[in-house]
């Protein structure tokens, strides 16, 4: 019978010095060669920021004439252009990571978004009657100062109606077919409504479809059918937006917040 021996937790530290490491996470890293980024393909982004110049054409050939960009160069040079040359140079894009996805492909999909909601911020101020002056931008996506980039769960945008009752608006973007809302939004939403008594806003646009849909995220009840989870999304629960939430088409007239029932 060998002699029994015992291995202790010294050994291991000891070990692992040997190996040339100093902590635990080195050597995860080491073995996982998690300690090593990916080059960004920027051949690769050209081409998919070539598609995103392509999607705002699109778009603003078929919306209404009250949402046309009349100047798309310019639109393109300042949300395009010159968000991905500022995240470029403070070297941002190696590290979006999402879902173990390429951060080329992270990038576009943020990107996407980021459009979206600067190509409709124009008719915001005409959906809830107010001026632009009255439309406050109080997301934590910042690009200002890129070295904070975040995303959280707090809305884009508060407005202040002309009754002077405050509402906070959520813009969201689909471009699939499938249209969710992400648990945290609502739990967000819930938590803002019970400090503020404001309420939260939904505004999705499924562009897959040309339609758009308004949710009041604070209203939408914890046993709705609607929660799902999306096993594509490393099982995420989402609400599920139903059909009846979209009253807006895209190529029509943009509706008025005072008109929506959302009852």
């Amino acid at each position: 019978m060998s002699k029994q021996i015992t291995i202790t937790a010294e050994y291991f530290r000891q070990y692992r010095q040997k190996l040339g490491f100093t902590n635990q996470t080195s050597v995860k890293n080491f073995f996982g060669a998690k300690d090593i980024t990916p080059s960004v393909d920027y051949n690769y982004i050209n081409l998919l920021n070539k598609r995103l110049y392509e999607i705002v054409d699109r778009l603003n050939s078929v919306v209404s004439d009250e949402i046309r960009i009349d100047d798309l160069d310019s639109f393109k040079k300042d949300n395009i252009d010159r968000v991905f040359k500022l995240l470029k140079e403070e070297n941002m894009i190696p590290r979006l990571n999402n879902l173990r996805r390429r951060p080329e492909q992270v990038y576009f999909s943020w990107l996407q978004g980021y459009i979206v909601s600067c190509y409709f911020s124009k008719i915001v101020g005409e959906i809830f009657g107010v001026n632009l002056s009255a439309v406050s931008f109080i997301g934590d996506d910042s690009l200002k100062d890129v070295k904070t980039f975040k995303k959280t769960a707090k809305a884009d945008l508060e407005i202040t109606l002309n009754n002077n009752e405050k509402i906070i608006v959520e813009i969201q973007s689909g471009f699939t077919g499938t249209n969710d809302i992400k648990q945290h939004k609502v739990i967000e939403a819930k938590r803002m409504f019970g400090k503020t008594k404001r309420h939260t806003i939904a505004i999705h646009f499924d562009l897959y479809n040309g339609q758009v849909a308004f949710i009041k995220l604070d209203e939408i009840k914890d046993n709705s059918v609607n929660w799902i989870t999306r096993q594509q999304m490393e099982g995420q629960t989402v609400f599920n937006i139903d059909q009846n939430y979209f009253i807006w088409k895209i190529t029509e007239k943009p509706l008025k917040y005072s008109e929506i029932n959302f009852d």
